[in-house]
């Protein structure tokens, strides 16, 4: 007896139907959030939102009084042949001094050449540093620091022979900011011809592989658009828009495959366009469905994260998955329909391999034979692949995340830590207190410059600066080391507990917290780690309250959360054995910081586990057909798998090539982050579905079906069954090809 129709049937079925109204409906969606998008200013993260802990309650302090943390910069003033002595070095000095303030943007211009500055000199006295901060909130200066950066350009041109070079909070992340536009924007247009490129190869057909291009294109516009709306509500940075439109991309691309073979199957039994989409949308669509809903509840687990960054990233992935599964319940049926037999146009006339590569079929009949064999084998190697994993260790990699060579900044920034070893960006200390510019507030500063001069891994000039009350005020204090290491961390550190309780104790009701580079490094560190077992559990929770829900199956959705987590686990097993020693370092270009980038873990963990529920939920989907059908589970398994190898191995393989353009990325972070989903969709695409899954399912047997009959008032269930017999495993147009992956 048919079971009742579910949201994925009735949504296909209706597009199908109404084909120019779904695809008119579509379009105008796609217009209208474009329009929308373009008409709402992006609201992007404030600097307290970017950060956890006491560097957060100082950003809390300064926007209460109006305040931001100002950017601190410095000019890198260097002659091989003369000494900071000399009169043409002097000249120097006070022209860069006179040309930064020039500009009108700058405040507290310290001079190597005034009483202040003079630990700006280097030891052998060929370098010098002036420094000074950018006027205004330290999160935008990168917006307003050009000018200070042709004055400094116009100084240099002056002095031939002489290196006058700006570096800072401001300008590097000026430069940065440059450099990752341009990387993200040359990433995103290099996967859409890998991807036509793939999926050419995997249907044989040019319009086939179109298609699914063309609903990745619109899903990720409208998302865009969408995504300005709901920045108005999470704020969204660089890395949220930029993250959004690769994996937009992928699971755009991924749903599409999944449904548009479903309807070649069909088709190729014999039934009509309008039949055959419809057994898609009640198989493949609700698969579709259920995926996209997993993968949204693993996203949401970000939101316990309580870091800006992630909660850009979550609302921004969020957006395009709900928009990639909407455009692949409506507008893709209603495509495919439309097209009907010129889906085929366009043959390029590769020869046709069986729907499930000869390779991964003789190792699952293998697999099937042996199951027991097969856990063992399998799950020893991913053991293996887990355990460096237990040895990870986060580091936050600074402007070690960037090739040396890659920025011209960053070549700057080498040359100063080799005439002033541990200069780094200074620790910024907020005070709020009555009487701060009294004579207690004076007293407590000279406390402070006067331990800054005698406590080692601290060093001067020591600036302050308060608001028009008097109350609140910005000390800084040079840290040791380039800013993330332990160096720099051991100083603030000491900052913290020792020298400013001891400088600032005797002011009455003051509230202090110490902000900075280093401090928002460190305190945000912590606060990922401290709440990754919150983010975990919610993630593995509603994973399984999900898939109980979709499958009705205890067992079932006890051992999705076990392959997910052997998948992760050798994942990161593999991304510290490539990133945390140096052997890789020539292969993949990078320089290993001796640790992972703080967020890669949870970013992993949780997108992880989401996208490998698409081939999670369509193979079992598959396998629950066959078992609804009445075959055994061995034989339902067999099925199963052997008719979703080609479409799962075209999917991982384009998820590979779009994780494979993060790991082509000359960021340190991104290419971890890259390199850590390729392996874990491969290992999870290959390995955990094609011999952990069906040995593990054959070796329960109708065990795998379990449910107590407490839980069996459950709604739902899999309740979208085709139109008639599951297609047989070789029932593929003669001129589609599967990409295969030999196990």
């Amino acid at each position: 007896m048919r079971s009742r129709r579910g949201l994925a049937e009735a949504a296909g079925r209706w597009s199908a139907t109404h084909r120019w109204t779904a695809v008119l409906l579509w379009v105008l969606f796609v217009v209208l959030a474009t329009v929308l998008g373009g008409a709402v200013q992006p609201r992007t993260p404030t600097a307290a939102e970017l950060t956890n802990g006491e560097a957060q309650r100082a950003e809390h302090i300064l926007d209460q009084a109006g305040l931001t943390l100002p950017a601190h910069e410095v000019v890198f003033i260097q002659d091989s042949t003369g000494t900071v002595e000399s009169a043409r070095f002097q000249a120097a000095v006070k022209d860069t001094v006179a040309a930064v303030n020039g500009t009108g943007k700058v405040t507290h211009v310290v001079s190597p050449l005034d009483p202040a500055g003079q630990a700006a000199v280097s030891a052998d006295r060929h370098s010098a540093l002036v420094q000074f901060d950018m006027a205004g909130d330290g999160l935008t200066a990168k917006d307003r620091v050009q000018p200070v950066l042709d004055a400094v350009a116009k100084v240099a041109g002056s002095y031939q022979g002489m290196r006058v070079e700006q570096f800072g909070e401001a300008s590097f992340a000026h430069s940065y900011g440059t450099k990752l536009n341009t990387d993200y924007s040359n990433a995103e247009l290099l996967s859409f011809p890998v991807t036509l490129g793939i999926l050419l190869v995997a249907f044989g057909a040019a319009m086939a592989a179109l298609v699914p291009v063309l609903v990745a294109v619109t899903v990720v516009t409208a998302a865009s658009g969408l995504l300005v709306v709901a920045s108005q509500l999470v704020p969204i940075d660089q890395n949220g828009s930029s993250v959004m439109s690769l994996i937009g991309i992928a699971v755009g691309v991924d749903y599409s495959l999944f449904y548009l073979r479903r309807v070649r199957e069909e088709r190729a039994l014999g039934r009509t366009t309008e039949a055959a989409v419809t057994a898609a949308a009640a198989t493949s669509g609700r698969s579709i469905l259920v995926s996209g809903l997993t993968v949204i509840v693993s996203l949401a687990g970000l939101y316990l994260s309580g870091n800006g960054i992630f909660l850009g990233m979550a609302t921004a992935t969020i957006t395009v998955v709900a928009v990639a599964v909407a455009g692949s319940l409506t507008v893709l049926p209603a495509l495919l329909s439309l097209l009907g037999d010129r889906m085929d146009k366009g043959r390029i006339g590769l020869r046709r391999k069986s729907a499930t590569g000869s390779g991964r079929s003789g190792v699952l009949d293998l697999v099937l034979r042996r199951p027991a064999a097969a856990v063992l084998l399998c799950a020893a190697f991913l053991g293996a692949l887990v355990v460096p994993a237990f040895s990870l260790h986060t580091s936050d990699p600074g402007v070690s995340d960037l090739p040396k060579g890659s920025l011209a900044a960053l070549q700057t920034y080498d040359r100063i830590q080799q005439a002033f070893p541990g200069a780094s960006s200074p620790a910024k200390i907020v005070i709020k207190a009555d009487g701060l510019t009294g004579p207690a507030g004076t007293a407590a500063l000279d406390r402070l410059r006067q331990a800054v001069t005698s406590t080692p891994g601290l060093r001067g000039p020591v600036t302050f600066d308060a608001d028009g009350t008097g109350k609140v005020g910005v000390a800084t204090v040079g840290l040791d080391g380039n800013g993330t290491d332990r160096t720099s961390v051991a100083a603030l550190d000491t900052l913290r507990r020792t020298v400013v309780p001891r400088a600032f104790g005797d002011l009455a009701g003051a509230q202090i917290a110490v902000g900075g580079t280093t401090a928002n490094s460190v305190d945000s560190s912590k606060h990922l780690s401290d709440s990754t077992p919150w983010v975990a559990g919610f993630v593995l929770l509603f994973t399984f309250a999900v898939m109980l829900f979709s499958f009705r199956s205890l067992v079932m959705a006890a051992l999705t959360l076990v392959l997910n987590l052997v998948s992760v686990g050798a994942a990161f097993g593999l991304v510290v054995v490539i990133f945390q020693h140096h052997w890789a370092e020539g292969l993949l270009g990078f320089t290993s910081t001796g640790g992972i980038a703080s967020w890669v873990p949870l970013f992993l963990f949780v997108f992880l586990f989401g996208l490998s529920m698409d081939y999670h939920v369509f193979v079992v989907s598959r396998i629950r057909e066959g078992r609804d059908r009445g075959l055994s589970t061995a034989r339902a398994v067999a099925e199963g798998i052997k008719g979703t190898a080609g479409v799962v191995t075209s999917a991982a393989v384009v998820m590979v090539a779009v994780a494979a353009v993060f790991g082509a990325l000359p960021q340190l972070s991104m290419k971890e982050s890259g390199v850590g989903m390729s392996a874990a969709v491969l290992i999870d695409a290959t390995l955990v579905r094609a011999v952990l899954l069906p040995a593990a399912l054959t070796l329960l047997g109708d065990r795998s079906w379990y449910l107590p009959r407490l839980l069996r008032r459950l709604p739902g269930g899999h309740g979208g069954h085709g139109t008639g017999p599951a297609p047989a495993v070789d029932a593929v147009p003669e001129h589609e090809s599967s990409v295969a992956l030999v196990v």
